[in-house]
């Protein structure tokens, strides 16, 4: 992979359409992520994202690929002021960051014995950029909060910021 992408592999004990579930149904993802999707999760669907009431509506937030059990992909969202205000980013880093070309995650999955293969890839970023660097700290949190869900039934406490 080139510097302009993160990957990130783990192993989950569950089913291919479980972890599909924990992707997609927004009260699952609202407890692992703190993000609500809204989508129909086809390909060119549009993905409405909902922070805890802040919602990021743009036409170019799509999904890219979508093969329930298997394969998810969707632009990454947009980046707005009430977003960056809202994570703590300041002024000078949301500029900087709101610049950057749109990047996109993609999840695949594969199933392996009792466990699944779960692989995101987070691909045409920016090789300098911020959101690089943010990702690098912020998927493998997210992930094993995720994978936490799934085989207890219980998430991660939230990092302190």
């Amino acid at each position: 992979m080139g510097s302009d992408t993160f990957v990130y592999t783990t192993y989950i004990r569950t089913t291919p359409d479980e972890l599909w579930k924990a992707l997609t149904d927004p009260e699952l993802t609202r407890r692992y992520w703190g993000v609500a999707f809204e989508s129909e999760w086809t390909p060119g669907a549009t993905m409405v994202w909902d922070e805890g009431g802040r919602r990021t509506v743009d036409p170019a937030q799509v999904v890219l690929a979508a093969e329930p059990g298997r394969l998810l992909s969707y632009s990454w969202h947009t980046f707005t002021p009430a977003w960056a205000e809202a994570v703590g980013l300041d002024r000078e880093v949301y500029a900087r960051l709101a610049r950057e070309r749109r990047s996109k995650a993609t999840f695949d999955i594969e199933p392996t014995g009792d466990t699944v293969k779960l692989t995101v890839t987070h691909g045409e970023l920016e090789p300098d950029g911020i959101m690089k660097d943010l990702i690098g700290e912020g998927w493998p949190s997210l992930i094993s909060s995720l994978k936490s869900l799934l085989e207890t039934g219980e998430e991660l406490p939230e990092p302190p910021r």
